[in-house]
Order: C-alpha cells, then structure tokens, then sequence
C-alpha cells in the first residue's frame, strides 16, 4: 500500500508535468551532477521528469544518529522521487518543494538535517526535518515534525513559528502548481 505523501506527492508532480512544454522540466546541465530522472541535454540544459527511485533512500542512519524513528511521511516524502525541486504556490504565498537529485544528494541532506538537528537541541524544540522552502529571499521554511508529522514554519536558528496543517499529506493536496523551471537544490 502506498503511504498518503507518495499519492499526495505523485499528484502534484503529475500536475506540476502537466504545465510543463512536453512534460519536461529544465535545468542547467552539470556533468559532475547527474541523476536517474535526466532525459537529455542539449547545449548547457539537462532535460528531467521525475522518476521513481527504485532503490530508495535509507533513513536508518539518521534515525541512530538522532537516536528516534524518522516520522514516515519524512520517508515516503523522500524516498518517492529523484527530481529537482517542484514549484508551487499556497494559500501562504510561495512553496518550493526539495526533492533529492541522485543518492549524493541524499547524502548531502542528510549532513543538513544532523546539523539542523544539533541546532534543535539548542534551543530545545522537537526535532524536524525541512522539506520546502517559501519566498526566494526568505530565511522561512517549511518542515515536518518529526514526533507528530505535523508541517511547520520555522526560520533558522529558532523554535517554529506556527502549524501549517496537521499533516503532510493533506499540505501537498493543497498546493498548485507553479508555472515555471524549477531549480536543482
């Protein structure tokens, strides 16, 4: 049975496709960084679709360092898709959903998180896993507390600012989106 984020998450990427010139996203092509979900290139741009990620990312190493389970809508959300961000828009204003590029960027994820993790300590709220940015040149963020699965804002360095929704999957179902090429983070 597939978890509520991957449906959620399946119909928002087929959506976002939709609105794309034959259903492909483009970004900057860099040799160095490549991924399952690149169709072609041409010139300096890589031509990509999401795709399954049919080994999927594993979470155990974060869930010992963190030394508690990972919440899984954190799982399903990133273990559905290698993709560049998708672009969309809220009732909130602007949302830019990360998504992982190949297994290094997996890894690099996972370096961000132990970080924000020690971060969370300090200031001693719960521990959550950021999944979304919001205005292009904003420090605001969007992510999913790990104990509850509940979605946050929350900005650098502090406690969350306020819940968004209740859970993850119902946050994606609200969403459109966005036209226009989304990055590679």
């Amino acid at each position: 049975m597939t978890h509520p984020v991957a449906r959620a998450l399946t119909k928002l990427v087929e959506r976002a496709q939709a609105l794309q010139p034959d259903k492909k996203f483009v970004a900057e092509f860099d040799p160095e960084w490549r991924s399952d979900c690149e169709l072609n290139q041409d010139d300096n741009l890589s031509y990509w679709r999401p795709c399954p990620q049919t080994t999927t990312v594993d979470f155990n190493g974060l869930a010992n360092a963190i030394e508690q389970p990972v919440h899984p809508a954190i799982i399903a959300y990133y273990t559905t898709y290698w993709a560049g961000s998708v672009e969309t828009s809220s009732e909130e204003g602007h949302v830019s959903l990360i998504q992982l590029w190949n297994p290094d960027d997996f890894e690099r994820l996972i370096g961000n998180l132990l970080g924000h993790y020690m971060a969370k300590q300090q200031t001693r709220a719960p521990f959550s896993v950021f999944f979304a940015t919001t205005e292009p040149d904003s420090e605001l963020f969007l992510s999913i507390e790990n104990e509850s699965g509940r979605v946050l804002l929350e900005q650098p360095g502090k406690k969350p600012l306020r819940v968004v929704e209740n859970d993850l999957a119902s946050f994606l179902n609200r969403l459109t989106p966005a036209v226009g090429q989304p990055g590679i983070y």
